[in-house]
Parts: structure tokens; C-alpha cells; sequence
């Protein structure tokens, strides 16, 4: 039997440490020799991490590129609204934040899918007859990219499929590759105002299809889905039964002139896991405060898919404490004005945008109706000097210093994505700029041709 021999050694200053010695009555344990072993260091990345891949990191980091030094630069690729500081949060946001930190009960752990209360007061928030919400309907979670993550992560499995939209927010893809999720991209259309092809995504629907992601108002095209669209939307998910996973990040963040109508409103039959949160509508992106809501009234997710968020919840435990403490007040004391008022500035600069961009030779804008992005066409053909969207912007920047996404980062190559949240002279100076530029670079149907004959 073997007997150990502890020993404290304490030096000076130097805390103790504590020595354990094993002592074999048998066979004497040489150190470093483990039978069937030769220890050496092997030290390498997992596959997950492997497997995890930023569609716009992998981009933008390889873009080599210097802004002119004689032009102060112009970024309109972050789709922060905090940047500028011309957006700032309403003051009874961050009272709430105050009060809820001077008060010292929120510094502890919480339940890893939220206070009770807290839930209960996102429930509240969103319950309607359409789609009523009680408290163990909502997940809380570290921004709306984690809610995502945790329904993704739910509902599909290694080699399963999801059916993501094209163009599309990159983050669905970074999750669903480091899972071993395949994506399959359905094709919205600019022509109609970035409807989704319904015939294309019902195409792609087979028997490893784990669920449909549906972004509305999206990131990076700035649409709103009409009822009858989003009802149309629901009868190929009803048809092919498939669950839909739904981005309402930007959830009525919509102008005047159109109507924000959430998904799982429209439907009783389709189980819909729709992720939000106050990033965007409350403009306090660095909160990191998401949430999930489950939508399941004809009970098909059942205790299965609720059991599975709580466990996937449990692994970081939860959003920040302070945050949600300060849930209740956030959602019932912001003004309505304020929501009025940034709406307001989005679809002022949207317009001025869309118009200055419209003017444009060689540019093709699609007219946005909420969130903060407009995307715009480039006709390449008049473009011959630049091989693709990410050469164009290269130069934008080189010569310009205005920064624009190429949309090959949303799986959409010969578009660009602006984002519309900048001060109005920071939008109209840029629009100005890409105007120079593409006066300077643009050629008519037959110079283009014989520059192509050229090279």
C-alpha cells in the first residue's frame, strides 16, 4: 500500500508550498517514465476552432490598404451605432443601470437563463394575443449573437443543415461551420425590395434541414418583410415543417412608412425561436443583454428544446447582473420620443443616401425601410479596372478614405453595404467622395469593352 509524506516548505517572504511525496512500499516510480507513453509537447488548436471562420474578418484583414493621408477617413462599415456619439442611449436607460448599481443587489451570480423577474418583465414587454409570452418563455443571454448561438446549437446537430439567407449576417455561418452545421444560402432578391425566393428556398429543404433563419429587418439590407410575405415565409416552414429561428434584433426599428409584424405573430403551427435584444433599438450594443423567445403553441419543441437551452444557457451562466436588474425599468420608463427620434435621424440619412447614391453613374442603391444599412448594386461592367466588390472598396479607401463593406462578406459579391447611423455631414461628404470616385473610374458601355480587349 502506498504512503504519502506531505511536507510544507516556506522560504522568507515566499508563501509556503506544499510538497507530496509518494512513497512506493513496491516498485520505485521513476519521474518521467509512464509505461506506453513518451510525454513531449503537443500542444495544438481544436477542430472547432479550426472550423470557426469570420467571413468579414477574413475579408477586412486582408485588405492592405492605406486611406488617403490628405482626407480625414470616413467609416461606414461598423454596424454600431455608438461610434459618432450622435446616437446616444435615452437618459432613463442608463438611470435604470444607476439606480439598479447603487442598490449593491445585483452583484451576484444569477440563474443561468436569468432572474425570474427579469424574464418576466421581457415576457410582459412582448406578450400579445397573437403570440402570448409568459416568464419560462424567455432565455436571457450575453447579447443577441449568444441567443443565436443557443438556438442554433438546439436545434441542429453535426451534419445536420440550416437555411441561412444570401445576402446574410456572417455571424449565422461562423456559428453553424464551428458546430459542424452545414449552411445552405437562399437567395433574397434585390429586384423586390430583398424579398426572400421563396421557390429557391423550398428547393433546398431536405431530411437533414434542423431549421430556417429568417432576419427581419435585416442586416445588411435594410428590408422589411410585409404580412403577406412573412405569412408566405411561414407556409413553405408549415409545409416542409421545419422550425424557424428568427433574427429580430432590429425588431421595430422601421419607418414611418412601413410596418414591423413579428414572424411568430402570424403563425400558430410553426415553432419559432425568436432572438432579440437591446443592442440596436435601445442603442447600448456593449450591454451585451440578448434573449430568446419561444414560441410554441402547438407544443412540437415540448420540454426537449426548453431543457436543452437551460443546459447550453449553463455554460457561461448567464448575462451581465447589473443589466438585467435593470430590464424592468428599461423597457417601461424609455420614452416613446426617443425611439421617434432615432428612427427619425436612420431614415433621414437612409434618404439622403439612397438619393445622392441613386445619382450615381454605375451605382444601383436598394431603398431600405428599417434597421440601419442600405446596400448598393455596383455595375461591375462599368467597373472593368476593378475585378470584383472587394477591389472596389480597396480603392474607395486608398483614394477616398471612405470605407464601405464590399457585400462579398454577406455572400454577395458586386454590392456594397453602408451603414446609415453616421452624423448627416459625415453621410453627405461620403456620398460626395464615392460620387468623385466613381465619375473618375467609371467607363460607358464601349470603353469598358475595349479596356477589356486590352488586357
Amino acid at each position: 500500500m502506498d504512503s504519502y509524506l506531505i511536507q510544507v516548505n516556506g522560504h522568507g517572504d515566499h508563501a509556503p508550498v506544499l510538497d507530496v511525496h509518494l512513497k512506493n512500499t513496491g516498485n520505485t516510480i521513476s519521474p518521467g517514465k509512464v509505461k506506453g507513453r513518451k510525454p513531449r509537447w503537443a500542444v495544438r488548436a481544436s477542430e472547432m476552432s479550426k472550423k470557426t471562420f469570420n467571413p468579414i474578418r477574413a475579408i477586412v484583414d486582408s485588405m492592405k490598404v492605406e486611406p488617403n493621408p490628405k482626407k480625414a477617413m470616413i467609416s461606414l462599415s461598423l454596424g454600431d451605432p455608438t461610434v459618432f456619439g450622435n446616437l446616444p442611449t435615452n437618459d432613463e436607460v442608463t438611470r435604470a443601470v444607476k439606480e439598479v448599481l447603487d442598490s449593491g443587489q445585483y452583484n451576484g451570480y444569477a440563474p443561468s437563463v436569468g432572474y425570474h423577474s427579469c424574464r418576466e418583465a421581457v415576457a410582459a414587454y412582448y406578450n400579445c394575443p397573437e403570440a402570448p409570452l409568459k416568464a419560462q418563455d424567455v432565455i436571457l443571454t450575453s447579447g443577441c449573437s449568444q441567443a443565436i448561438e443557443l438556438a442554433l446549437a438546439v436545434l441542429a446537430n453535426p451534419g445536420q443543415n440550416i437555411l441561412v439567407p444570401r445576402p446574410g449576417f456572417s455571424l449565422y455561418k461562423t456559428l453553424a461551420l464551428s458546430l459542424g452545421i452545414e449552411v445552405k444560402l437562399y437567395n433574397l432578391l434585390p429586384e423586390k425590395a430583398w424579398e426572400i425566393d421563396l421557390e429557391h428556398l423550398e428547393s433546398l429543404v431536405d431530411e437533414k434541414t434542423a431549421c430556417l433563419i429568417v432576419n427581419n429587418p435585416s442586416n445588411p439590407c435594410g428590408s422589411v418583410f410585409s404580412k403577406s410575405h412573412l405569412q408566405e415565409i411561414l407556409a413553405v416552414a408549415s409545409r416542409q415543417c421545419v422550425p424557424i429561428l428568427a433574427d429580430e434584433i432590429y425588431g421595430d426599428m422601421v419607418f414611418a412608412d412601413c410596418k414591423y409584424e413579428p414572424i411568430a405573430t402570424l403563425s400558430t403551427n410553426v415553432p419559432v425561436l425568436s432572438c432579440g435584444g437591446l443592442a440596436k433599438r435601445w442603442l447600448v450594443p456593449g450591454w451585451r443583454m440578448g434573449w430568446i423567445l419561444i414560441h410554441d403553441r402547438r407544443d412540437i419543441f415540448g420540454n426537449e428544446i426548453r431543457d436543452g437551452l437551460v443546459r447550453l444557457s449553463q455554460r457561461i451562466l448567464g448575462p451581465c447582473t447589473i443589466v438585467q436588474g435593470a430590464l424592468e425599468r428599461i423597457l417601461h420608463r424609455t420614452p416613446p420620443e426617443f425611439y421617434h427620434n432615432t428612427l427619425s435621424i436612420l431614415k433621414s440619412n437612409a434618404d439622403l443616401c439612397y438619393a445622392a447614391l441613386s445619382a450615381v453613374p454605375g451605382l444601383q442603391p436598394v431603398r431600405p425601410a428599417g434597421a440601419m444599412y442600405l446596400m448598393v448594386e455596383i455595375e461591375m461592367e462599368h467597373f472593368p479596372e476593378f475585378e470584383n466588390d472587394v477591389e472596389f472598396t480597396e480603392r474607395l479607401i486608398s483614394e477616398q478614405s471612405v470605407f464601405c463593406l464590399p457585400a462579398t462578406c454577406f455572400e454577395y459579391p458586386n454590392f456594397f453595404r453602408v451603414v446609415t447611423t453616421v452624423p448627416e455631414e459625415m453621410i453627405l461628404e461620403a456620398c460626395s467622395r464615392i460620387q468623385e470616385f466613381c465619375e473618375m473610374h467609371y467607363q460607358g458601355a464601349e470603353a469598358a469593352q475595349d479596356l477589356e480587349c486590352d488586357k
